[in-house]
């Protein structure tokens, strides 16, 4: 029997939606889980999980190649899209798989179909298999996370135009595509597609790919773009597009003039939208911004303050790891905990490649807030570690007060930076000083040291770099 009282609705079970489900289900709440179709949400299905299982590859096929200058050489290298597919699949099948079963585990009710507010506290679902049945809650969370946008003049069919899940799912390596949005998705999408055998060109509205990224940052990942052979026009706008034979030809408009590109795919990754449709929020007396995203205050909360949402639904950053410490903490708002989202840093992180990181303030924005600075940074061409595994490109920078010393922001680029830039979270979250983190011994040789280096280099006695 479906459950009709629940002290908890979670609406979504993505990245948002699952953890609060859990969290609610370990206090004791009474929680009904409903997802329209994908258990994982967008991360774990079409986003977060299989694009880096298909960056994986694209590093490995590119690694591989690189091998010779080890002493390893390797020929007949060949990539196998269908293999691979496969391969991601599994990967999905299992991260899904356990989402469902820790949901379960802990004792929700869980429901694949749709939701829709009736009320305050009221709502429909309907099951994907079954009748419908009214809810009726103490509780709410809306974790409904959000879908690429679209531009009016290439609508996603995803067979010519695809959105970042139609790239995700290519059962073959296109020869040319031409990606419209030089972002963090464009980019990761762009540079793995380059390295499984495409050609790529990038078609930028702004001044620089990466728009509102440290210039410094950009200016390696710039460097990476060309080095591979990724072509990328900026102050540039896809204007439309049409079909010549077998070739798709994209219209562009640069300072230049017109230009078309000649290609076999165009990958559109201008952004994402909050995904709110047939939710009834209305119904339930929600607000929703002019954008969209619903409003909430530092407890969850929406307007309607036994409502709250978690996730890309309420704004930006857009970050699974944002929405999952969102859920835990809305679940425990809705056990009638004194808790709110006090967190003082969201890390961020691009796999491209070099990988970028960041997190706390960077350095343009520790400027407008009117901090002067100690700046460190540390290059990678000066590590060990980075040297033995061929990945010297990009550096550590270390931005703090400069009256105190205490540290601000950490911005890395370069091998492994998501994995590092937890070091750098927990730093600013603890408001961690220079001192702290150049006068903690790290283990040699490892990628860790040049967070180390950057912070002594800003004190003036880093070791392997001139100060």
């Amino acid at each position: 029997m479906p459950e009709t009282n629940v002290d908890l609705l979670v609406i979504g079970a993505g990245p948002g939606g699952y953890p609060a489900a859990i969290r609610a289900g370990q206090l004791g709440l009474k929680t009904l889980i409903v997802e329209k179709s994908m258990w994982g949400g967008t991360c774990l299905n079409i986003g977060c999980i299989p694009s880096k299982a298909l960056i994986t590859a694209g590093k490995t096929v590119e690694k591989t190649k690189k091998a010779s200058v080890m002493g390893i050489t390797v020929e007949g290298v060949s990539v196998d899209m269908k293999q691979m597919q496969a391969w991601k699949g599994g990967i999905v099948h299992k991260m899904t798989s356990g989402v469902r079963g820790l949901c379960k585990g802990n004792g929700c009710a869980m429901e694949t179909g749709t939701a829709t507010f009736t009320g305050p506290t009221t709502a429909r679902v309907t099951p994907v298999d079954g009748e419908a049945y009214d809810v009726t809650f103490g509780h709410a969370v809306i974790a409904t996370g959000s879908v690429p946008i679209q531009i009016p003049a290439f609508p996603f069919d995803e067979q010519d135009i695809l959105s970042s899940t139609g790239a995700l799912d290519l059962d073959h390596v296109p020869a040319r595509v031409v990606v419209i949005g030089g972002g963090y998705i464009g980019l990761e999408m762009g540079q793995m597609l380059n390295k499984l055998g495409s050609e790529i060109t990038v078609v930028e509205m702004g001044d620089q790919v990466m728009p509102g990224f440290d210039p410094e940052i950009v200016q390696v990942i710039a460097r990476s773009l060309k080095k591979s052979g990724v072509t990328t026009h900026l102050n540039a706008r896809a204007e439309g597009w049409r079909r010549d034979g077998d070739d798709l030809v994209v219209t562009v408009g640069t300072e230049q003039g017109p230009q078309e590109l000649r290609c076999d795919k165009v990958l559109v990754t201008v952004g994402r939208k909050p995904y709110s449709e047939g939710l009834g929020l209305s119904a339930a007396g929600v607000a929703q911004d002019e954008r969209g995203f619903v409003p909430v205050n530092e407890q969850l909360r929406t307007n309607v303050p036994h409502i709250l949402a978690v996730g890309d639904v309420t704004g930006n950053p857009m970050l699974a790891h944002r929405a999952t410490k969102q859920g835990e903490i809305a679940a425990e708002v809705a056990a009638g905990k004194n808790v709110a989202a006090d967190y003082k840093t969201v890390p961020a992180v691009v796999f491209t490649d070099p990988e970028i990181a960041t997190a706390g303030l960077s350095e343009a924005e520790a400027r407008e807030q009117g901090f002067n600075l100690k700046i460190g940074k540390f290059p990678w061409a000066a590590n060990g570690r980075a040297l033995t595994q061929l990945s010297t490109d990009g550096f550590v920078k270390v931005i703090a007060d400069a009256a105190d010393h205490q540290v601000l922001g950490i911005a890395i680029v370069g091998p492994n930076a998501s994995d590092l830039i937890s070091e750098a979270a927990l730093a600013i979250e603890m408001d961690a000083f220079l001192e702290d983190i150049a006068l903690t011994i790290h283990p040699h040789p490892t990628l860790g040291e040049a967070v180390m280096e950057a912070a002594a280099k800003a004190l003036g006695h880093a070791i392997h770099v001139m100060n």
